[in-house]
C-alpha cells in the first residue's frame, strides 16, 4: 500500500523511506556515499558531461544545492565568488555578491525562489530551501516586462557582461536517495559576446 501510494503521489525516495519507517518497516532506498565505489559509474558519467561541455560552465549539485562536481570553466567562473566543490549555492544566493554582480537580480531571484519552492514541496518541505525562498522573495518587484524565451543570468565581471541560461538534467531511474534529486546544470551563452568571453576564459 505504501509503495503504491508513493508511486501515485510521485514522492521522492527519502519521503518514501520515512513513510516506511513510520509504518514500522525498514527503509527501502539506500543513501550511498558520493565517493563510494558503487557511485563510480555515476561520477564518470557526470565528469563526461561536464568535460564535453567545455568551454561553457557546468556543475553537479545535490538536493541542498551543494556542489559535487564542476567543470574547469565553472571553477573559474564560480571561483570569482569564492565557490568551489563542497560549497553551497544556497549560501551564494544569500550572499551580498549576487545583487551587485547580477544585473537582472530581481528576475533571477524570482525564478530561483520559484524553483526552490517547487523542490521543497516535492521533497515534503525542506527548511534549508524554504529559508532561501523567504530571502529571495524580498527582491520580487513585480511582473517581468516583455520577457524573452528564457530569463538569462546577466553577470557583470568588471567591464565584461556575461549572459547565460541553463539546462538541468537528472537521473531517469534513481533508486538511491543521494541521486534522487541530484542535478547537472549546463550553462550556455545567450549571445555572441558571451560566447567569446567564455571561450577566452577557457584559454586563460
Amino acid at each position: 500500500m505504501i509503495a503504491r501510494l508513493s508511486d501515485v503521489l510521485q514522492l521522492p525516495l527519502d519521503a518514501r523511506n520515512q513513510l516506511l519507517i513510520h509504518a514500522g518497516f525498514a527503509a527501502r532506498y539506500p543513501c550511498r556515499r558520493w565517493e563510494s565505489e558503487e557511485m563510480a559509474p555515476i561520477r564518470k558519467a557526470i565528469d563526461l558531461m561536464l568535460d564535453n561541455h567545455e568551454p561553457y560552465p557546468g556543475i553537479a549539485v545535490d538536493r541542498l544545492w551543494t556542489v559535487q562536481r564542476m567543470s574547469g570553466s565553472a571553477e573559474r567562473l564560480y571561483g570569482q565568488f569564492g565557490v568551489g566543490v563542497g560549497d553551497s549555492l544556497l549560501d551564494l544566493l544569500m550572499s551580498d555578491h549576487m545583487p551587485q554582480a547580477i544585473e537582472n537580480w530581481p528576475d533571477v531571484a524570482r525564478h530561483a525562489a520559484a524553483r526552490l519552492r517547487t523542490e521543497s514541496i516535492t521533497q515534503g518541505g525542506v527548511a534549508e530551501l524554504e529559508h532561501v525562498v523567504d530571502y529571495l522573495s524580498r527582491f520580487d518587484t513585480g511582473p517581468i516586462e516583455a520577457p524573452g524565451p528564457v530569463i538569462p543570468t546577466i553577470l557583470r565581471l568588471g567591464v565584461e557582461r556575461l549572459q547565460m541560461f541553463a539546462t538541468i538534467s537528472q537521473f531517469g531511474t534513481p533508486e538511491d536517495v543521494t541521486l534522487d534529486d541530484f542535478k547537472i546544470e549546463l550553462y550556455f551563452p545567450m549571445d555572441e559576446e558571451s560566447d567569446r568571453l567564455l571561450r577566452r576564459f577557457a584559454k586563460s
